[in-house]
């Protein structure tokens, strides 16, 4: 089913999932402004949407079903954009497919519409740093600093709230597009048999297994971004992946024979040393970000001396190894985007000062074994908050029954975020480093990883 624009025009358009990010915005948005009758059902109620809801004021033609799901929107509705977070076995998307009404998606939506050439950046860990810093070295490229011919770059997908539908009527066929693309989104693509122009892995570690239940599953869905690329030999694919991460070797190792396709590696030792004084970011994490970033700026012609121009201006993303706070000699790092172990290990091995560590949160089934080594390793002490404090805390014991550690890692329990950067506070001397890793979601105390971010950034401030 193609999406030219008049295939909305007077349907009944049902967005499954607001989102107090608001993931259903640019949907709504999007059919709304060419004449659908849009319906916008979400689970939540309205007051925990009211942000989403204000983006979408100025439409009449936009009709809220909030805090419950009608199973007759379902039955009724000609097109169904459902959520990413939506899992496909979800019984009211179901009901559509029963009544003979296509599901689809925003991600498969702006696949299918988009005139540009699609660079998706996928992985763990790292994926939007990557794509933040692809766009920056692409954007900042002169005209004369490119050996291929391309007009603007959008930066997009699961990064924050930036458009996609709503940019497609200003994306041109000479553009290119970054874009950041979860596993829940790479699915819905897959569904179509739908994937970018370029695709590219930073790595792979478990995360998400509250939906998917085993890492195979998780990295089968990441897979798909890869297996259904259009090979063609005059215009082939590109697969970029990262040499340091065995998944992402194995499949390097499985495409790159592959007719139609290049496949290219990209590891933090490639960088060369004259660009790496310019990077500012810390950490061998980070290096590699820069590395599969300078793929894909040399995928594109951009020069060494462009890349060095501009990396000096690429600041850390929010809640991604932020600086926040540098007071009495102590910095504090934000680094609330960390939802998972790996995530927080990589944090930790960052830096090589002294590190006081705020971890825990919401029960993602992820273990912490590997975590508790690190903090043991890494940490003058740990406290933890959440759901999962008790259970890292056990990991960590554990572990230090196993080691020579004797208790040289303090570890404290406390109840809230105030409570941990408080005592962190306490605790931190000139040289230290106070470093939020959570090292899992933020959904048992907050409503987002940004909220925690940010709350933990006014904490330091405070202090």
């Amino acid at each position: 089913m193609s999406y030219p624009d008049n295939d909305f025009h007077g349907k009944k358009v049902l967005v499954m999932g607001l989102g107090r990010f608001g993931g259903g915005v640019d949907a709504a948005q999007f059919a709304a402004s060419v004449d659908a009758k849009v319906i916008v059902t979400d689970l939540a109620q309205p007051e925990k949407l009211k942000n989403s809801i204000k983006a979408l004021e100025g439409f009449s033609n936009i009709e809220f079903h909030l805090g419950y799901h009608d199973a007759k929107d379902f039955e009724t509705s000609e097109i169904i954009i459902a959520n990413p977070a939506v899992p496909e076995d979800n019984k009211f998307l179901q009901i559509s497919r029963d009544a003979g009404k296509h599901v689809t998606s925003q991600i498969n939506i702006f696949f299918e519409l988009c005139p540009a050439k699609i660079i998706g950046i996928t992985g763990a860990n790292g994926k939007s740093t990557t794509t933040s810093l692809s766009a920056h070295l692409l954007q900042n490229a002169s005209g004369e600093q490119r050996a291929t011919s391309y007009e603007n770059v959008w930066l997009t997908g699961n990064i924050g709230n930036q458009p996609f539908l709503t940019a497609l009527d200003k994306i041109k066929s000479n553009d290119l597009v970054v874009i950041e693309l979860s596993s829940f989104q790479i699915e819905q693509l897959a569904k179509f048999k739908r994937a970018s122009d370029v695709a590219l892995l930073t790595n792979l570690t478990p995360n998400h297994l509250d939906r998917y239940g085993t890492f195979d599953k998780y990295c089968a869905a990441k897979e798909t971004l890869f297996e259904y690329q259009k090979l063609d030999k005059k215009n082939p694919a590109i697969s970029i992946f990262n040499a340091e991460d065995k998944i992402a070797c194995k499949w390097y190792e499985k495409y790159k024979n592959d007719k139609g396709r290049k496949c290219i590696k990209f590891s933090a030792d490639d960088v060369p040393q004259e660009i790496r004084k310019c990077y500012k970011l810390p950490g061998r994490a980070n290096l590699s970000n820069l590395a599969a970033a300078l793929t894909i700026a040399k995928l594109f012609g951009v020069t060494d001396e462009s890349i060095m121009k501009s990396l000096p201006g690429f600041k850390a993303l929010p809640h991604r190894l932020e600086l926040v706070e540098e007071k009495h000699g102590v910095q504090w790092y934000n680094d609330s985007k960390a939802t998972t172990p790996e995530g927080a290990i990589t944090a930790l091995n960052a830096f090589d000062k002294p590190i006081i560590l705020i971890a825990g949160g919401y029960d993602k089934n992820l273990p912490f074994d590997k975590m508790a080594e690190k903090i043991i390793e890494k940490t003058k002490a740990v406290i933890l908050i959440g759901q999962t404090a008790h259970t890292i805390a056990e990991a960590i014991d554990e572990k230090r029954g196993m080691s020579d550690d004797e208790g040289a890692t303090k570890l404290e329990i406390v109840e809230t975020l105030s409570d941990a950067v408080t005592l962190a506070g306490s605790l931190a001397e000139s040289g230290d480093v106070v470093l939020l890793s959570p090292a899992c979601a933020s959904y048992d105390m907050f409503e987002n990883y940004e909220q925690r971010g940010h709350q933990f950034a006014e904490l330091a401030k405070s202090l």
